[in-house]
């Protein structure tokens, strides 16, 4: 969630570290800072609220130095305030940290330097940290880091820096990402690429226990024991532009916009519309290893959570595996019946999700055989699944997911029918035309986003509802739940979803004059009983915006409004009827005046549990 940026080398680093926090805002913070080491010492200027108020904060008389580290905080131990923003000092202020993550014993360390007199000036657990660096400080840096880090316990990415050593900058991760980048006769430390990429593109992916000692004229990896150690270079293959908003009012609109090219580049390689076949080459599967999977589960949170429940469909009525979907942070504490038979699937857009990693390694440590699936290459989830599925959507800013949504959703039903292909219980014509339709997808999206104007008069028109209601059948439930999740987070409007057959068991309580309620109607073989569930809604007084494909004139007659999309078969129906509703809840958080980009109490990439 938190951001950390680092610089060392030969120019001022405060303009750098100011440039590469506002490249992080899309994770979600409330404080921001700073710390140069000037001629006396180190400087830490920070403060409670955005960038602009620290450069505001700053504006005069700003701090000089080649060697400086940045932060921004999402709050997890202590208020937003200005004392809580990272950088943490020492008492002495020689001795500064910056953190993400937690450490979960910073409570008994705290507790042991208070009894011994030491000052704390914040309610964080990271100046504990801090306080560690200074007490085992003994004229090496190196070896003081790995004191503290043999003291704590926890996650974390971490970057240190003293007065004594002002030549050097030190960072370390567990858990929670980080990557240094090279250049010349400078170096850079970050939490995310984008951070750095107007400045390298080659990189070292922080692997958990490694340590990094930057330096202006290099960088130095080590083990926790001191061991040197060598890195393959990551080249970044993804240019700056994409991480600007290419002319779009809000990140949120152009990665709506981008999804016609990230469906292309996911399906790149692995699609062959011509004869209908799929290949996936980072997979060593075979119909005996299939045949040895007697369950699978597919384990993530928020809207990846949503992309699972649609791949249980597509897996189950396609390679006939049962499947389970999971909450990860549910999964993790509920002690899953999971063996040697089981294949766990993990979906997470950054690769870095607490909970999700920590569902993957319990998986692996029960016997399952694990799948990742992630955007980010070299992430966690990549690092540690015993195979990976990158989907290609490109960098995602915007903290409400979209693209990298129907990315995933393209990857679960590509595996589904790369799985019945191996066991051989899939259709061959069917398979076939699954894929072939798979390959007009991009286009049928593009038509969609080039006719949105009936969608933001009906964002205009119930943008000032308190509350919303979703409901479909099947594949178009699971649809609806991502819908739901979208319109609460960054329109901050209550909306739920449910299946539409659960109605009559409690939800038509909730049903009142002129509630908004929107109805998905693309499964032809329960159509008729969603138009019965609109019916019913209708006669309580309420407001229906139905979705349903092109021709359907019937849809019409029972809705009060119906948004067509371009007609497909029932699995690919997902990538489609998804669009108009990120497009709803993005013009109605318009409407209300909402920070589309950066929803309040949300954050991007969640690495804390």
């Amino acid at each position: 969630m938190c951001g950390i940026v680092g610089y060392i080398g030969k120019r001022q680093a405060t303009g750098f570290l100011l440039d590469g926090l506002s490249k992080l805002e899309y994770r979600g913070y409330d404080s921001a800072g700073i710390a140069i080491l000037e001629k006396d010492g180190p400087r830490v200027e920070k403060c409670m609220g955005r960038l602009d108020a620290l450069r505001k904060k700053i504006e005069g008389r700003v701090p000089t130095g080649t060697v400086g580290i940045g932060h921004t905080r999402w709050a997890t131990h202590g208020r937003p305030s200005d004392h809580n923003a990272h950088p943490h000092t020492d008492p002495t202020g020689k001795f500064v940290v910056v953190h993400n993550g937690i450490v979960e014993n910073y409570l008994s360390l705290k507790e042991d330097m208070l009894a011994h007199g030491e000052q704390f000036s914040s309610e964080t657990d990271t100046e504990v940290l801090a306080h560690l660096f200074a007490n085992y400080y003994k004229g090496n840096m190196e070896d003081a880091v790995h004191r503290v880090l043999k003291t704590i316990r926890g996650s974390y990415s971490l970057a240190f820096m003293c007065a004594a050593e002002p030549d050097k900058i030190i960072c370390t991760k567990k858990d929670n990402p980080l990557v240094v980048g090279l250049g010349k006769d400078e170096n850079y430390i970050a939490s995310d690429i984008p951070a750095i990429i107007s400045s390298t593109r080659d990189t070292y992916i922080m692997n958990d226990g490694e340590i990094a000692i930057v330096t202006a004229d290099g960088v130095k990896l080590t083990d926790l024991k001191g061991n040197p150690i060598t890195k393959e270079i990551f080249k970044v293959n993804w240019n700056a532009e994409a991480a600007e908003k290419g002319g779009f009012e809000h990140f949120m609109l152009k990665e709506i916009y981008e999804q016609p090219k990230s469906i292309r580049d996911t399906m790149r390689g692995r699609v062959n519309g011509k004869t209908g076949k799929l290949n996936f080459t980072e997979l060593n599967w075979n119909k005996d290893f299939l045949k040895d999977i007697h369950k699978i589960f597919i384990v993530a949170c928020g809207t990846a959570y949503h992309a699972g429940i649609v791949g249980k469909c597509y897996i189950e009525q396609l390679a006939g595996i049962p499947v389970e979907v999971d909450i990860a942070s549910e999964f993790r504490y509920r002690n899953p019946i999971v063996d040697k038979h089981t294949l766990t699937i993990v979906i997470s857009q950054s690769g870095e999700t607490s909970d999700t990693l920590a569902a993957l390694r319990e998986a692996k440590r029960l016997g399952s055989h694990t799948l990742g699936v992630t955007n980010v290459v070299g992430s966690a989830v990549g690092r540690e699944a015993d195979q990976v599925v990158y989907t290609y959507a490109g960098p995602e800013i915007a903290v409400a997911s979209t693209k990298a949504y129907t990315t995933q959703l393209l990857v679960m039903l590509m595996l589904a029918i790369y799985m019945g292909n191996l066991k051989e219980n899939l259709d061959s014509a069917l398979s076939e035309d699954l894929v072939k339709g798979i390959v007009e997808i991009p286009e049928l999206i593009h038509r969609q986003v080039e006719s949105v104007d009936q969608i933001k008069v009906f964002a205009r028109k119930y943008g000032s509802a308190e509350d919303a209601f979703f409901l479909g059948r099947g594949l178009d439930y699971a649809v609806a739940l991502e819908g739901a999740l979208k319109l609460k987070e960054i329109s901050y409007i209550h909306a739920e979803a449910y299946a539409a057959g659960e109605l009559k068991h409690g939800t038509l309580a909730l049903i009142v004059q002129r509630v908004p309620v929107i109805v998905i109607a693309t499964q032809e073989d329960i159509y008729d009983k969603t138009l019965s569930n609109i019916q019913e809604v209708k006669a309580r007084d309420a407001s229906v915006i139905a979705i349903g494909y092109e021709g359907d004139e019937k849809l019409a007659k029972y809705a009060d409004h119906v948004i067509y999309i371009p007609r497909t078969g029932k699995y690919l129906a997902p990538l489609l009827s998804v669009l108009p509703l990120q497009l709803l809840a993005y013009y109605a958080a318009l409407t209300r005046g909402c920070d589309v980009d950066k929803p309040r109490n949300l954050a991007k990439s969640v690495t804390v549990e």
